[in-house]
């Protein structure tokens, strides 16, 4: 059977040793979270997570959901009782302001406890992780009116929500969707249409549920410029707060799925429901992407928290699968063979996947820092750049550690040989819901080409400078210590071999467009592989800080060190490889004919 326990000691470390959290007690939320409180609230939440979200993953990707022939959905036994826990705990309130009933903690530690949630149980924590993506966009642009209609009941979990935006013929490229919506002449419109794998869309766990749905009012601009965006409840919200007619939107279908199987991914079918228009007409992609761009950090921790699951699990059977002799001679001599944790290659697997993961969880917490920042600092330039650097950080964080997380689930059930291809001990679920984090908010190659295509150039280049720079000023700063000089000259290879990148799409892609396309992917993990570097870094330069000040932690600091070391030698060198591919352009890429294929 799959083990999981919440690695609370690293989350910690993040936070209070490299983040350090408590320098930011002038914004709003931060002032209270000392390491004691942090540590309770962090506590709290992988008790959740390991002792109700946890046991359901494994009998809850068996069950799966049903769609019963009323066009209800029934959903894995026990998901009811751990989904009220959860939002009778505050967790789904926990970074919405208290005017609307939520805690006004920081974005940071809804991340740091959602990475605990997502690692028990992907599927469980969907429902309400969509309801918070739904918070967020009417947080953004809903009216007073509609702020204070939905969010309390959201916010306490008695309501759920959703985002639909996928069509049957209409993925990424949202402007060919066909859902139309016609004015009722009471200021509703009248919303038709039929939207594919839509995440949470029915079940029976909440009293109503709150759809977002993008449409097209007639007569609206053709493509993208053209859409809005709809709440369109389950049930009509009557005047005094309570769910009354059912609305014109069902379930047609439950999507028979590769992974996520506790989840109920719908196909949502919308006839003459009543909706009501967020914000602006034909602004409704604006306000979905801050749904989407909320969705994909929290895609990009799903990679995270996948991997994180994947190694424990790989690591505790490394630790006691008895097979062979080490290399060096019997480590247990008094055993018929030796763990096979002995053996090279099985390290190899368990450090490239402890190593990617560590850094990616600071790399999540930095970006959630980041966010924070940018909402709720009095200070206009520390928001601009902290919000230049989330946008540009947001694809490399989903791309990379979706890619992740899948290889590292794969790379456990390796390690598990014949047994992890056996659905008892788990690890072919989590290749199998690892799977769908690098299709669904962006399929990964649209991630890196928002990366090249969008971000580099975005302000004349203002966000990826400034990201060089940090990375950059951090190697100048402590090239005089000893201790720290292994990775900051790694860090600096890898940041040379990305600005020399950088540079080649700058001189080479404006006139062949190509290039850019072709080199995408590449770049995007060089761009990772540099960033999560960077995280190693930080990391090291606070482990040693803290060793050298007396530190009790001695055996989890060294560890990291090591990790670190690691990391910059076997891992950090991919840059080199990843600028040569994106050099060789798109000749060869784009020389056969389609008809070739």
């Amino acid at each position: 059977m799959p083990v999981y326990k919440a690695p609370v000691k690293d989350t910690l470390f993040v936070l209070n040793d490299v983040l350090s959290l408590q320098n930011y007690g002038n914004l709003p939320g931060f002032a209270d979270l000392g390491p004691e409180t942090l540590e309770a609230i962090v506590g709290e939440a992988a008790k959740l997570a390991e002792e109700q979200f946890f046991p359901l993953n494994l009998p809850g990707d068996s069950q799966g959901c049903k769609r019963n022939d009323d066009a209800t959905v029934a959903v894995p036994d026990g998901f009811k009782q751990a989904y009220d826990a959860y939002c009778q705990g505050g967790w789904l309130g926990l970074a919405v302001p208290e005017e609307f009933g939520g805690q006004g903690l920081p974005y940071t530690l809804h991340a740091a406890v959602g990475e605990y949630m997502s690692s028990a149980n992907i599927s469980l924590t969907m429902y309400p992780g969509l309801t918070q993506g739904a918070i967020a966009a009417i947080l953004v642009h809903g009216s007073d009116a509609q702020k204070a209609k939905y969010l309390p009941k959201m916010v306490e979990g008695i309501w759920s929500g959703t985002m639909n935006l996928t069509e049957p013929h209409c993925g990424t490229d949202l402007g060919l969707l066909r859902t139309k919506a016609v004015p009722a002449g009471d200021g509703s419109y009248k919303i038709s249409g039929q939207k594919i794998f839509i995440s949470a869309g029915e079940h029976p766990m909440t009293e109503n549920i709150i759809h977002l749905v993008l449409a097209r009012i007639e007569g609206a601009p053709a493509g993208t410029k053209g859409i809005s965006l709809f709440i369109v409840p389950k049930f009509i919200v009557n005047e005094d707060g309570t769910p009354g007619a059912r609305n014109g939107v069902a379930c047609g279908a439950i999507e028979h799925k590769m992974g996520i199987h506790g989840n109920s991914t719908c196909v949502m079918n919308y006839d003459d429901a009543t909706g009501y228009l967020i914000g602006a007409e034909n602004k409704g992609l604006a306000a979905m992407f801050v749904m989407m761009n909320e969705a994909r950090l929290g895609v990009g921790l799903q990679g995270l928290s996948i991997g994180e699951a994947a190694y424990q699990n790989a690591a505790s059977y490394a630790r006691d699968r008895l097979q062979g002799r080490a290399l060096t001679g019997p480590k247990a001599p008094e055993k018929a063979a030796d763990p096979i944790i002995v053996h090279p290659d099985v390290r190899r697997a368990l450090m490239t996947m402890r190593a990617y993961t560590e850094a990616g969880r600071a790399f999540t917490l930095w970006t959630a820092l980041k966010s924070d920042i940018a909402h709720r600092s009095p200070d206009a330039v520390e928001r601009q750049m902290a919000d230049d650097l989330l946008s540009l950080a947001t694809p490399i964080l989903k791309g990379v550690l979706t890619d992740k997380g899948f290889d590292h689930a794969v790379a456990a059930q390796q390690v598990f040989g014949g047994h992890g291809y056996i659905e008892e001990h788990g690890m072919s679920q989590y290749v199998r819901d690892a799977r769908i984090t690098m299709i669904y908010e962006g399929a990964n190659g649209i991630q890196a080409l928002d990366l090249v295509g969008r971000k580099l150039a975005a302000n004349g280049g203002r966000a990826v400078m400034a990201m060089f720079k940090e990375i950059g000023d951090f190697c100048e700063e402590n090239r005089g210590d000893e201790k720290l000089t292994f990775f900051t000259k790694g860090l600096k290879k890898g940041l040379n071999d990305l600005q020399a990148a950088t540079m080649w799409f700058m001189q080479n892609a404006m006139a062949k467009p190509d290039n850019a396309g072709a080199g995408s992917t590449d770049y995007m993990h060089l761009f990772g592989t540099v960033v999560l570097g960077y995280m190693w870094a930080k990391m090291a330069k606070a482990a040693e800080d803290a060793l050298a000040a007396g530190d009790p932690r001695k055996d989890f600091l060294e560890a990291k060190l090591v990790t670190a070391r690691f990391y910059m030698e076997r891992i950090m060198p991919e840059t080199a490889l990843r600028k040569t591919r994106i050099e060789a352009g798109a000749d060869s890429l784009m020389a056969l004919s389609a008809d070739a294929f």
